[in-house]
């Protein structure tokens, strides 16, 4: 129930964010009509149709992606003809065919409907529902929370819930918006007597408000505007009152929790493991023939450089207490559609050199069945089947550790003596833990359904081929596409040689989710920082010249500075085409 008043309240904050603005001349178009009749209807049709597109395109099929595509230019065209109404009812009436007409009509017949006291609230509902179509609000951690947990767990009840709430919570801004501004109007109205040019004015805006996210305007200018508008004020509701629940959004944890003291409660029973797609390392395990094992349960995806730094503490823990009664579980749940690919999953735990076994999670049935919502995410099981402990994120490894050998204990397992300082291995590559006091730039997805701090002219163009091109200065954490690419709901593909992808970091080190389209035809590339090769502080797959080769679907490590870590420009060119960028992340 909090997370639907969290997704309530973060949709009310939307009235701050310019990424409002576009929709705003609809709204108003009918800000002078009966609330409960026109503006009320309005409103509940665009949040329903917000909720429904949402929900199905966070689940990122292409045929819904497409189909979105095609619902925008229709709501784009009904629009075009309710401004046209406004402007010109009568000319409007005249020119347009049949069909046309009706869409033109839209917002005359509704108003003559008002004025008789008839209603006209089924074609304010209509309008909503267009509204709705072109509505892109800015994806903040909240909207993001939800949004991510669409994608993996699909468009259910809760997802589509917490949809509708975040919808609701924008109309309720809108509606009170509206309010105010039909007194507004009413008193033009009354005391100018200029109700035909306020008509003719609100056409004027709606129609080029149209014009504006047509153009694709609109996503360019506000997205840019918008980004430190809210997004505070959203973060800090999550920090105070958020904490996981069915329906959760999972994230990438970089902050570990608190350690857990020296009593260990029961938080549940071990679910099943039924549900894995395939094993590896080994025959599947089951929860029933784990009884009398002590058992480490680890969530994490191989292109997660969160995880992967906790990887080697995760090695030596089963390397360690293997004799001693500890079975280790690596769950591989996928983020990205590449990492479900089952040869990909076996490479990177060869590569990983991760011996113990691991269940390819690919419908996260095991996920669902913790009710988990981050990588990496450790529980602990003890000898009865039972949840005593769990961990989210990076670090105290240490306290990690004593909790496995509090359980061996209280089993009545022997001990190999007092745990050790823990190395985690050699800490070296991705592995290496991640520099905390310099870190200031956060994960950020490259594919359309999760995109932030986006700065190329124009915005993203979801589902087509398109020409963009960098700005020639960016803000911290700001980045860029530049050249030809085809942005997806989770990647951005390139399509012809000489494309960039630029960014403004402050960091040691950053990191590139990548993969060839081919994998048979690897991709070239060249990393500059500041504009010049990186010389000392080339990650380690580019050299110091800052070449490099995109041959495997992996998280590749493009730059570590050795020297005072500072606020950076990085600048990725690709000298083939067809590779797929996903995400940045940072240590």
């Amino acid at each position: 129930m909090l997370l639907f008043v969290l997704a309530y309240l973060g949709g009310v904050l939307t009235l701050l964010s310019p990424c409002i603005l576009p929709v705003l001349p609809f709204v108003f178009a009918r800000a002078d009509r009966p609330f409960l009749r026109s503006g009320l209807p309005l409103l509940l049709g665009m949040a329903l149709m917000f909720a429904v597109v949402a929900s199905l395109a966070a689940v990122g099929s292409h045929w819904v992606v497409q189909a979105n595509q095609v619902g925008r230019w229709i709501a784009l065209v009904v629009m075009a003809l309710f401004a046209l109404a406004l402007l010109w009812p009568a000319l409007a009436d005249r020119l347009l065919s049949p069909l046309q007409r009706l869409g033109a009509r839209l917002g005359t017949v509704a108003d003559s409907a008002a004025d008789a006291g008839r209603g006209g609230v089924m074609t304010s509902l209509l309008l909503g529902v267009a509204t709705g179509l072109l509505w892109a609000p800015c994806a903040g951690p909240i909207l993001g929370l939800i949004l991510t947990g669409a994608a993996l767990q699909g468009a259910n009840a809760g997802t589509s819930g917490l949809l509708l709430a975040y919808a609701l919570g924008a109309a309720t801004a809108l509606g009170l918006a509206v309010w105010v501004g039909g007194r507004v109007f009413a008193a033009l109205k009354r005391r100018l007597g200029t109700s035909e040019w306020i008509r003719r004015g609100l056409g004027a805006a709606a129609l080029l408000a149209v014009v504006a996210i047509a153009m694709g305007w609109d996503t360019g200018l506000l997205t840019r505007a918008s980004t430190p508008s809210t997004t505070r004020l959203e973060q800090g509701l999550l920090d105070r009152w958020h904490t996981p629940a069915s329906g959760a959004g999972p994230a990438m944890m970089m902050a570990a929790d608190p350690g857990a003291g020296a009593a260990l409660p029961v938080e549940g029973a071990l679910p099943s493991l039924a549900g894995a797609t395939a094993w590896l390392n080994g025959p599947p395990l089951e929860a029933a023939t784990l009884r009398g094992k002590v058992v480490l349960v680890d969530f994490w995806t191989y292109s997660c450089i969160n995880c992967l730094r906790t990887l080697p503490y995760v090695r030596q823990w089963a390397g360690r207490y293997r004799d001693h009664g500890l079975v280790v579980i690596g769950v591989h749940a996928p983020e990205f559609a590449f990492e479900r690919d089952r040869d990909n999953v076996e490479r990177a735990v060869k590569e990983l050199g991760i011996t113990y076994p691991v269940a390819i999670d690919n419908d996260y049935a095991i996920w669902r069945g913790f009710d988990n919502h981050y990588w990496p995410a450790h529980y602990f099981i003890d000898a009865q089947g039972r949840i005593r402990a769990h961990h989210f994120g990076e670090g105290d490894y240490a306290n990690s550790e004593q909790i496995i050998r509090q359980l061996l204990r209280e089993a009545g397992n022997p001990l190999p003596g007092e745990a050790p300082t823990m190395m985690g291995g050699a800490q070296e590559g991705v592995a290496l833990q991640a520099d905390m006091d310099n870190l200031r730039s956060p994960e950020t997805y490259i594919g359309h359904a999760r995109a932030e701090h986006f700065a190329s002219p124009g915005g993203q163009k979801p589902g087509q081929v398109a020409d963009y091109r960098a700005p020639t200065s960016l803000q911290l954490n700001q980045w860029a596409l530049a050249g030809r690419w085809k942005v997806e709901g989770e990647d951005a593909q390139l399509q012809q040689r000489g494309g960039r992808i630029v960014f403004r970091f402050h960091a040691r080190d950053l990191h590139l989710v990548l993969a060839p389209r081919d994998p048979a035809h690897p991709v070239r590339f060249r990393v500059r920082i500041d504009g010049k090769a990186p010389g000392a502080d080339a990650g380690g797959d580019v050299s110091a010249s800052g070449e490099g080769v995109v041959d495997e679907n992996r998280l590749y490590q493009l730059i570590r500075q050795h020297g005072d870590v500072q606020e950076r420009s990085f600048e990725i060119e690709f000298q083939d085409p067809d590779v797929r960028a996903y995400a940045f992340t940072f240590g």
